[in-house]
């Protein structure tokens, strides 16, 4: 065939086939599992109808995958979010309007205000294409964002939601990653409103039946070109064509490949000859995020019954899950709410069996009672030997300044998908489609059917989902941070020391949030 590509993505491999077929050519995929999608996986039962148990929610400006939605006839629906949303914190409850919770005590305000507008300030400067390029990307980049946050924060109270802000976004921990990365990871989806939001957000729908379908139908206009269960083992450059081996003693021939896996998942596979140096070291220094995705079901949608949308923002850290949405089918029928087991919790929670996963997630995390579910599902995302983790891989302090620009440079003849190596929306099944068309670009450049000018395309808005931009204060963009405020006013040592009193008696619950 005219090239082989290598799929563990959802959706990126095969999107990049679809291109290449279209082009005249005839691509062929090689999927290590027995089932296409990768990081996507829809499960249909006769509890759930269909669920999805790995990647699912999709928002506007991701406007790729609402193309190929829309050229299949796949529907899309909003995730609920017409009640309240749910803080909890403290052992408490309360209850919010938008995409984050109201912050009363003043000091927590300010510090809150100024974190999010810090992060995307700091974001502005990061270009999109190479983060490592960034005017302080060293310096940015050898800071984790835990220690950012303890430049950033001056109140417990911030520096936890900003955890879990990192926990939720990259199932990663903030001494984990590099600010530099995360930073860029934010501004690379549309900054901390778009990519945290549910309305106007990363999560505000999902498709109808199920997200796997967007890849089912891919490997169905490709047919007999994509084979299942054929796990590669080995690529030989060293010949007129490339020789690809897969587990089960099959040798495809092709003039390129593309490999859509996550870097990390490389190293299963022998180099003939050897990668490049760079490109040898950052494929084991790239690590997955840690998830358990859970779908707890009830008889009754009760929480929307109490004025509840079914969003929690759960910031307790006995809790195992850090936040739930809504999951009940579009016309109202198997109420349903997921919840994600992030991180740290995820790795605590590992060894447990579903059933123990299973009754610690579906513990009442509010004071009133709550009937019994009647169904439990789950996906250890940490077990799966061809993901080796979710949402993304992420990277470390110093491993984007120094190895960054390998990531999608080609290898002779092989060329590098997976969400990934996206610059709009990595780490989602937008990224994955972009990254797959991208490099199926590459491939018509090195044949000589485009330009170079042509591989990176900017795509349409949706007409359908528009994306709205989201407003600031004037409030939101002046008021200054808690630091700020001490050096505008000329505190005295006495007032700074009834500023930490204040903080101190907050942080103890001493102090009411309004």
């Amino acid at each position: 065939s005219a090239w082989i590509k290598i799929l563990t993505g959802p959706g990126g491999g095969l999107s990049a086939a679809k291109l290449l077929k279209a082009s005249g050519l005839n691509p062929v995929v090689l999927e290590a599992r027995d089932r296409v999608g990768g990081r996507t996986f829809t499960v249909q039962n006769k509890e759930t109808k269909w669920v999805d148990l790995g990647g699912a929610y999709i928002g506007p400006t991701q406007n790729r995958i609402f193309r190929l939605a829309k050229e299949y006839g796949i529907k899309t629906y909003k995730v609920n979010e017409q009640e309240n949303l749910v803080h909890y914190a403290n052992g408490r409850s309360y209850p919010f309007k938008g995409s984050f919770p109201p912050m009363w005590n003043p000091f927590v305000l300010l510090d809150f205000n100024n974190l999010f507008r810090t992060m995307d300030e700091m974001g502005k400067e990061i270009p999109r294409e190479a983060p490592w390029r960034a005017p302080h990307a060293e310096e940015w980049d050898k800071m984790t964002m835990h220690e950012l946050f303890q430049k950033i924060c001056w109140t417990s109270a911030v520096r936890r939601f900003a955890t879990l802000f990192v926990n939720v976004n990259v199932t990663s921990e903030p001494h984990e990653v590099s600010a530099l990365w995360f930073l860029w990871y934010v501004k690379q989806c549309g900054g901390t409103m778009r990519i945290f939001s549910t309305t106007n957000g990363g999560q505000e729908r999902k498709f109808v039946g199920g997200s796997s379908q967007i890849s089912e139908c891919m490997a169905n206009e490709l047919g007999e070109r994509v084979k299942l269960q054929s796990p590669v083992y080995r690529i030989d450059q060293t010949g007129e064509t490339v020789l690809v081996d897969t587990v089960d003693k099959q040798t495809y021939r092709a003039k390129y490949v593309i490999i859509a896996t996550p870097p990390a998942l490389n190293q299963k596979m022998h180099f003939n000859p050897e990668l490049p140096p760079l490109r040898n070291q950052l494929i084991s220094r790239v690590p997955m995020g840690c998830v358990i995705k859970c779908m707890v079901y009830y008889r009754e949608n009760f929480w929307r019954k109490k004025g509840f949308c079914g969003s929690m923002v759960i910031e307790e850290e006995e809790a195992p899950i850090g936040l739930t949405l809504d999951d009940t089918k579009p016309d109202g029928t198997v109420p349903a709410i997921m919840g994600f087991i992030l991180a740290r919790k995820c790795r605590k929670l590992a060894d447990l069996t579903k059933e123990e996963r299973g009754g610690s997630a579906c513990e009442s995390r509010s004071a009133e009672p709550q009937p019994p579910p009647v169904h439990y599902e789950e996906k250890n995302w940490c077990e799966e030997e061809y993901s080796g983790g979710c949402y993304t891989a992420y990277f470390p302090p110093g491993i984007l300044t120094q190895y960054g620009r390998v990531l999608r440079e080609p290898v002779d003849r092989l060329y590098f998908a997976g969400t990934e190596t996206a610059s709009e929306w990595s780490g989602y099944m937008e990224g994955a489609v972009q990254a797959g068309e991208r490099a199926a670009r590459e491939v018509l450049c090195a044949m000589g059917k485009i330009h170079q000018s042509q591989i990176h395309q900017p795509e349409p808005e949706s007409k359908d989902v528009p994306a709205l931009p989201f407003e600031t204060t004037f409030w939101e963009r002046n008021l200054p941070s808690v630091g700020g405020l001490l050096k505008l006013t000329g505190v005295s040592a006495v007032l700074c020391a009834a500023a930490a009193a204040s903080l101190v008696l907050h942080k103890k619950g001493l102090l009411p949030r309004s």
